[in-house]
């Protein structure tokens, strides 16, 4: 496997490709395959990326403050997206512009820095700070990877729900004359 620096800037790459190709634009449909493609993603990334989570020391509250960061950004991310039924054919459409785009991007960037910066810029204040508090450079990278797709999944979660809640499609046509 690479190294750490590498597994983070894969999933992070993967995961804003990804999100920036099925969800910013007009009328973007919303049906099993969008809803079920993050989870299948999590299902193959997660062993993938991460062999056991640290449960030593402060390593698993980093790992749980990953995940807790991730539902707060995909929380973030689904408000950012309009879901509504289209005109044309009455069923759930998602759009999202250049304001999702950026949170996607700003939070994406952040990652990489701090992934960049952890090898590169402050590895030794990292690795000091990690003695002291009992958090290992596994339980980060999981925190990360756990935010990262954490966030997709919420973010999938709230497409799903918000989809669902919808008012039902009016009736147009020989349908209303009918009804």
């Amino acid at each position: 496997m690479a190294s750490p620096l590498a597994d983070a800037m894969i999933i992070n790459g993967v995961v804003l490709a990804t999100v920036l190709a099925t969800d910013v634009g007009p009328a973007r449909k919303i049906g099993a395959a969008r809803l079920l493609r993050p989870v299948i993603a999590a299902a193959v990334i997660i062993p993938i990326f991460i062999k056991a989570p640290d449960t030593h020391g402060n390593s698993l509250a980093v790992e749980i403050a990953g995940i807790a960061a991730g539902v707060l950004g995909g929380l973030i991310a689904a408000a950012l997206i309009r879901v509504y039924r289209s005109p044309s054919t009455g069923k759930p459409v998602s759009a999202a512009g250049w304001p999702y785009a950026a949170f996607w991007t700003v939070i994406v960037g952040a990652r990489a820095a701090f992934s960049y910066g952890a090898a590169h810029w402050f590895t030794a204040s990292l690795v000091s700070w990690g003695a002291a508090h009992q958090v290992t450079e596994a339980a980060l990278t999981d925190g990360l990877i756990f935010m990262a797709i954490t966030m997709v999944v919420v973010r999938t979660a709230g497409l799903a729900v918000r989809a669902n809640r919808l008012p039902a499609p009016a009736l147009v046509g020989q349908d209303a004359a009918r009804a």
